[in-house]
């Protein structure tokens, strides 16, 4: 008789590193679970004699097939309806705790990546977030070194210069989100617009399913009766706004009964909301991040 336990399969093992690596390449919740059932696939039926390295084997794969999905998907969000925004993502709060999830998991970052080229996307993180070394991810994309090298440098400069400059004290931001639901609650314009930046512009993703603003909304006054209007919509009648942390922050769940209708993720600078990126698509909503509610 023995004690030793079975080894873990190194699949379920790194599973959790390569749904983050699949969800930061592709911000879809829906998407990473497809890379991920197409990897376990591939792992299935590789010869495991074979693989020496179980784990860059398998950051290999998802890297790849989340390469080949983004650039098909890429033609599809041009011709979005209105703008696109990730799936968001709910997380335990002290996610933040983890220094790769704080940052890079992020609403506000995962729009920026969605700038870059695939090849530049894969690059950035596996080098910034995942901190494999020019070599590595040579192996993996298996382009030259020197080649990652500049493609590692231009990502790095493009994320520095569009990554949004915003508050990160934790308390600050509860408090702030306590004041904006009351204001909201209330459907109290003024104490709406205070809590706004005199710069907020506000995007909102209904992917042509809802009704949503199809382009940026600017503006304190503009942004507040947009999103009390919307509240008071006949569809969200029993709307519930409840805090809630989403991509590593402390966003705000929109509920109808037991449905979620939207979310809302922000920025905050000085004290004040900005970048408000609003998710109303349904298909953005129904999967690991919640239930979809109501379309109307």
């Amino acid at each position: 008789m023995t004690d030793a336990k079975p080894a873990l399969d190194p699949f379920l093992e790194h599973r959790r590193l390569l749904h983050s690596t699949a969800y930061r390449m592709l911000g879809s919740v829906a998407d990473a679970e497809d890379v991920l059932q197409d990897a376990w696939l591939s792992w299935n039926s590789a010869d495991r004699d074979a693989v020496r390295h179980p784990k860059a084997y398998l950051v290999r794969t998802v890297t790849n097939l989340s390469l080949n999905r983004l650039t098909s998907v890429r033609a599809t969000r041009e011709t979005y309806i209105g703008p696109w925004l990730p799936e968001p993502l709910l997380t335990s709060p002290d996610i933040a705790e983890e220094s790769e999830m704080a940052d890079t998991v992020s609403t506000a970052m995962l729009v920026v990546l969605e700038s870059l080229s695939p090849v530049e996307r894969a690059v950035f993180l596996l080098r910034e977030v995942f901190g494999y070394t020019h070599a590595e991810i040579a192996d993996v994309l298996e382009r030259p070194e020197a080649t990652v090298r500049q493609i590692a440098h231009r990502a790095r400069a493009h994320v520095q210069a569009r990554r949004p400059r915003f508050d990160t004290d934790a308390d600050q931001r509860r408090q702030v989100t306590a004041r904006f639901l009351a204001a909201c609650s209330g459907g109290d314009l003024n104490a709406v617009m205070e809590m706004l930046a005199p710069d907020v512009t506000a995007w909102s993703d209904g992917g042509g399913k809802v009704t949503a603003a199809r382009r940026p909304l600017y503006g304190t006054d503009h942004v507040a009766r947009w999103f009390l209007g919307v509240l008071a919509k006949p569809a969200l009648t029993g709307v519930t706004l409840e805090p809630a942390t989403i991509n590593g922050e402390l966003g705000i769940l929109i509920k109808v009964g037991d449905y979620i209708g939207g979310c809302l993720t922000y920025d905050l600078a000085d004290g004040l909301i900005q970048n408000m990126r609003f998710q109303f698509n349904p298909e953005k909503l129904s999967g690991p991040s919640g239930p979809s509610g109501p379309r109307g």
